[in-house]
């Protein structure tokens, strides 16, 4: 796993070398307010009325919000990102089911010293505003059952974090620093440590490394990359690495549809072992609203 995400930083670098050169010159912050913020929804209904080969009829929908909220000055900058997403499905008869729920916000504070890398803090925020369930099946019984496996703001993360960081105007940056992490889960075990078997914690606080790196290309006039890769591991297991790794390839048809496609990678042990993977392909209306 460990030499996945080496990679991926790797590709997220020669990457961002292509990024500038496309353009000529980096791409800088204004001084002052620099205000992003764009929303989409994105719909998906299928009906079927005497359809002999079968299905069911669909109905799906997502919204999405995008922020980017940086201030710069001469010596320093200040940059908070925002990233809300919320969807459901509904198959045939069946109650709308949860597709999508995240909330991601950072923000990030770094000074230029006259080096190639400029020390930064940063402060960032990961939940969910919805229950979680799957189908589960009872031992007993053997019919599948639902079960809620997570709640409202339930896992929450906040991660504290110093360091540096290198950047390259708004087309690429990657840091690497000391940082802090705090896991809220009140009734689903996600902050629970394996080592004390008598007790289920609600809270845990762990130090270690932090590191982060992400990538905004534009590949074709009308086609937009980005990337981010973020990295934890704590002091006494560095062996292991939680990551979070969301990319998303936007195509603009006019000024307000465009079709995306999003791919999330989620390795963190204190949810399960394996490693998760969250694709979403959609054709829905985009609107900037800053």
């Amino acid at each position: 796993m460990k030499q996945r995400f080496t990679f991926a930083l790797l590709v997220l670098v020669l990457m961002s070398n292509v990024a500038v050169s496309q353009d000529g010159e980096k791409r800088e912050f204004n001084e002052g307010w620099n205000q992003t913020l764009v929303a989409g929804l994105n719909l998906t209904q299928v009906s079927l009325h005497d359809w002999t080969q079968g299905g069911e009829n669909t109905l799906a929908w997502t919204f999405v919000t995008d922020g980017l909220f940086a201030y710069k000055q001469p010596d320093w900058i200040w940059k908070n990102t925002l990233k809300v997403a919320y969807g459901q499905t509904k198959l045939g008869d069946a109650d709308f089911e949860k597709s999508q729920d995240e909330l991601f916000w950072e923000s990030l504070y770094s000074r230029n010293i006259g080096w190639a890398i400029d020390p930064y803090v940063a402060n960032q925020l990961r939940t969910q505003m919805a229950p979680g369930y799957k189908m589960i099946m009872n031992a007993q019984t053997g019919l599948n059952e639902k079960v809620q496996t997570s709640g409202q703001w339930d896992p929450g993360y906040l991660i504290q974090s110093a360091g540096f960081t290198y950047t390259e105007g708004d087309v690429f940056f990657t840091r690497l620093g000391v940082a802090f992490k705090e896991t809220f889960s009140s009734d689903y075990g996600f902050a629970d440590d394996p080592e004390t078997l008598n007790e289920i914690e609600t809270f845990r606080f762990q130090t270690g490394l932090e590191s982060a790196s992400g990538l905004k290309w534009n590949v074709m006039e009308n086609i937009l990359f980005t990337s981010q890769l973020n990295l934890f591991s704590a002091f006494d297991q560095i062996d292991v690495w939680d990551a979070r790794w969301d990319n998303t390839l936007t195509a603009k048809v006019n000024s307000y549809i465009n079709v995306s496609l999003n791919v999330l990678v989620v390795h963190d042990i204190s949810q399960t072992r394996r490693t998760q993977v969250k694709e979403a392909l959609a054709l829905g209306l985009r609107y900037s609203i800053l």
